[in-house]
């Protein structure tokens, strides 16, 4: 409606602009949201190391929801889409996810989303890692809290450093849904009726992805305050092969000697 009325045109020509508009932004969304570069993911994990003393990190992934509009044919699973993202220490997206409608498990999005198949050396130089939370399976190229309830006092300081520079990717997303506040509400049209066309969701969605990156690249940040509650559902990660997560827990053993040495 705010752009019929300053352009002083129709809203479904002012709608239809917007969609137009929204598919240019999406066709260029590789340009500002992608892998880093070897050099680039060196000065990621250089800065989260110091300022949150954990080394090698490439980027740090969560899942977040946004509220749909239930589908007719389709109702049980349309009722939010959870999408997933990978963001470095200034709050840019690295990698963007918004393809599962439904309550899926943050490990399953995961999976779907390809970020599984760049788990290779080419994408992950000198051993780094994504942090993750305790939705997520450890591996070699994840890193997520210990969770076995005895923690001795090394794990309990690994957790604390882990959930400190976790707050980034919290910080990233609360940045997206401050600046464009629809993302917290249901996606609506032009007429404030609640989007049906499931198609046009992931343009609005990675759009505002890449205008986010874009902000960032010219300094236009806003102050976001970051809401978390009080009770977080955690659910069970989903397993992963008995090799991968041998692996995971012979890296984080190491990490954790690493980090908690007083020579570090």
């Amino acid at each position: 409606r705010s752009i019929s009325e300053r352009f002083g045109v129709a809203r479904s020509t002012a709608w239809f602009s917007v969609k137009r508009v929204l598919r240019v932004i999406y066709s260029i969304r590789n340009y500002f949201i992608r892998w880093p570069t070897h050099a680039e993911a060196e000065t990621t994990w250089t800065n989260i190391q110091r300022l949150y003393r954990f080394p090698k990190v490439l980027g740090i992934v969560d899942g977040t929801h946004i509220n749909i509009a239930r589908s007719k044919k389709d109702a049980n699973s349309y009722v939010n889409r959870k999408g997933r993202v990978v963001c470095k220490d200034n709050l840019s997206f690295i990698h963007v996810f918004v393809g599962m409608p439904g309550c899926v498990h943050d490990m399953r999005v995961f999976l779907y989303s390809g970020v599984q198949q760049y788990c290779t050396p080419e994408y992950f130089p000198e051993d780094s890692h994504l942090l993750g939370d305790a939705a997520y399976s450890i591996q070699k190229n994840i890193m997520v809290f210990n969770d076995n309830g005895h923690l001795t006092r090394k794990q309990r300081e690994f957790n604390h450093y882990l959930s400190s520079a976790r707050v980034t990717v919290e910080r990233a997303i609360a940045l997206l849904k401050g600046r464009w506040c629809y993302l917290l509400d249901k996606l609506s049209d032009y007429e404030y009726r609640p989007m049906t066309r499931t198609d046009l969701i992931p343009y609005y969605i990675v759009s505002c992805c890449v205008l986010h990156n874009i902000c960032l690249l010219n300094n236009d940040t806003i102050e976001i305050p970051i809401v978390i509650p009080d009770t977080l559902h955690i659910m069970e990660p989903l397993a992963i092969t008995d090799e991968l997560k041998e692996e995971g827990n012979i890296k984080r053993n190491r990490l954790m000697e690493i980090i908690t040495s007083d020579n570090f």
